[in-house]
């Protein structure tokens, strides 16, 4: 029995450890965009806390300024439901799935609702007034 304690605590730790936390069924697309965060086409992201919709991704990528140097970017199906996807409530104060009631934080973590993963999120590097968005 002393055998198969270290054994079976191996396996926990492998099982606790892997790659999920993004939330099971969300495809893996190949994602490699660039946006200018000054854009005409862009102008809710000149201001903190605006957002923009993007077509690429899964379901599609919403990016948000959190302030002049940082943006972050995730993907908009809902780690819930898949089929389903995010966007900002009409109170532009947090992110949700009205499929099934999930509601997100802008930093794309929960905060009510059936889902207890957060948003999907890209990387994002700012070079000046362009963003690239990676997976």
């Amino acid at each position: 029995m002393s055998r198969l304690l270290p054994l079976l605590l191996l396996l926990v730790f492998a099982v606790a450890c892997s790659d999920s936390d993004e939330g099971p069924g969300i495809p893996n697309v190949p994602v490699s965009e660039q946006i200018n965060v000054t854009s005409l086409q862009y102008p809710k992201l000149r201001q903190d806390g605006g957002y923009a919709y993007l077509t690429q991704g899964y379901k599609g990528i919403i990016v948000v300024r959190q302030h002049a140097n940082l943006y972050l970017a995730f993907e908009r199906a809902c780690p819930y439901n898949p089929d389903c996807a995010v966007e900002v409530d009409q109170s532009n104060l947090f992110i949700v799935d009205k499929c099934c009631g999930s509601q997100f934080n802008f930093q794309g973590g929960v905060m009510s609702g059936p889902a207890v993963y957060g948003l999907k999120q890209y990387r994002t590097s700012l070079d000046g007034s362009i963003l690239y968005i990676t997976n």
